[in-house]
């Protein structure tokens, strides 16, 4: 058709008849390639409710950040590819982009408090143990459960609707922290009171299901790092995830340079330091670490990235929980690990705890082999001692100051260390 009309240009005499062809658009050179405008289409960043664990509401964490999934300024990784792919759901964690302006973009961390698979057999024995069906709503199952009434007709955070918990942070309560929970947990509005009333009965649920299942965003809530914590920001939640700065684990720098090796080494031993010796006078240990409990920010600044395993025993009011009370257990107990995983004492917890399960796991991947014999000698002599429980009387901090000192000559002074750097050209400190 564009050939006859341009056969036509060449040869119409008439000239209303020249114009009205013209009119048309003919072009001799490009009539026969042209082709409609189309308005662009934006590309559409679709995923199910299913992905993002809403269809589990309020049988989940939050929904504080969901506004910044569905206007895709917070982005999967694999989002910035031509595909558009949303990552397999099966993943514990994921990489993602976050922005306040849709100009800058910063890395955040998407995890999920449990595997998926994990979360699935959860939900599977919520509603075979509690309605003995394979499917249930599972807010209606939970809301009928004894624990969540007494949820319901409470007006504060008590160490008894918390007893039975799987969480180390809730196996020895004070109601001191427990009254830090609620007035600072984030998926509400700020209301800076002990008392639940400014929660309503979804919100509730959600902070129960959170304790139950893993207390991570909760220790990322109440002890911020604008505050100093050795925590990574708390950016929000929505259905079953949840979003936090980015970091790289630890592993990642077990082959690192000796100077990097021996600065991360320092950063960790100040971080135990400070989990013992607090101004909040709360003392946090470790039940279980591994490569991935540590973390390191893109500045090199080194900080806990799995807050799930710390336990905290309140040195200001102890704990308001008798062991025989911590063996209440119910379907809050179970949503994670066996319910007959016995609970650890109270009064078991020592100081040096968490040094020596450093000492076992981490410290030596971290520093075997990276200097000089005499050094290394020193190194290794000292975490063969502590990995066997330190063997003397010495406190914490003292064993902590002997391993300091032999390594703070061995890290440099240098960009690679931002967050240090250049402070430590001008300070002793360093």
């Amino acid at each position: 058709m564009g050939r006859w009309i341009c056969c036509l240009c060449s040869r119409v005499a008439d000239p209303l008849m020249l114009l009205l062809v013209l009119a048309l658009g003919c072009n001799p050179s490009t009539a026969a390639t042209a082709s409609p405008s189309v308005p662009h289409a934006k590309p559409s960043y679709s995923f199910g409710r299913t992905f993002l664990g809403l269809d589990k509401c309020n049988a989940c964490i939050g929904t504080s950040i969901c506004k910044k999934f569905f206007k895709e300024e917070i982005r999967f990784d694999t989002w910035l590819s031509s595909h558009l792919k949303l990552p397999p759901s099966s993943l514990l964690s994921y990489s993602g982009n976050y922005t306040d302006d849709a100009k800058s973009w910063r890395l955040v961390d998407i995890t999920r408090l449990t595997s998926k698979y994990q979360h699935d057999r959860a939900d599977k024995r919520i509603c075979t143990s509690l309605l003995k069906t394979k499917t249930c709503s599972l807010e209606r199952a939970l809301r009928h459960t004894q624990r969540f009434q007494k949820w319901l007709r409470a007006k504060r955070l008590t160490p008894d609707l918390v007893q039975g918990l799987s969480s180390p942070m809730l196996r020895c309560p004070s109601q001191r922290l427990l009254d830090r929970i609620v007035r600072r947990y984030a998926e509400v509005p700020d209301a800076g009171s002990i008392y639940m009333d400014h929660l309503t009965d979804r919100d509730k649920l959600r902070l129960l299901y959170t304790l139950a299942v893993n207390s991570h965003p909760i220790l990322l809530q109440i002890f911020p790092d604008v505050e100093g914590w050795p925590f990574p920001r708390y950016l929000g939640s929505c259905g079953r995830l949840v979003v936090s700065a980015s970091t790289r684990p630890l592993r990642d720098f077990f082959g690192a340079a000796p100077e990097v090796a021996a600065d991360l080494a320092l950063q960790l031993l100040a971080v135990l330091r400070s989990m013992g010796t607090n101004d909040l006078n709360y003392f946090f240990y470790f039940t279980h670490v591994d490569a991935g409990t540590f973390g390191v920010f893109g500045n090199g600044h080194l900080f806990i990235r799995d807050a799930s395993t710390l336990g905290i025993i309140d040195k200001e009011e102890g704990s308001q929980l008798i062991d025989d009370q911590q063996e209440y257990k119910d379907i809050f107990s179970c949503l994670t690990v066996d319910c007959q995983s016995p609970f650890v004492s109270c009064d078991s917890i020592r100081e040096k705890h968490s040094l020596v399960m450093v000492c076992q796991e981490l410290l030596p991947k971290l520093l075997t082999g990276k200097f000089l014999p005499p050094v290394q000698e020193k190194i290794d002599t000292f975490l063969q001692r502590c990995a066997r429980g330190l063997g003397d009387d010495r406190g914490v901090n003292e064993a902590i100051a002997e391993l300091a000192e032999i390594l703070k000559p061995l890290r440099s002074c240098d960009s690679r260390f931002a967050y240090r750097y250049p402070d430590c050209r001008y300070s002793d400190k360093y």
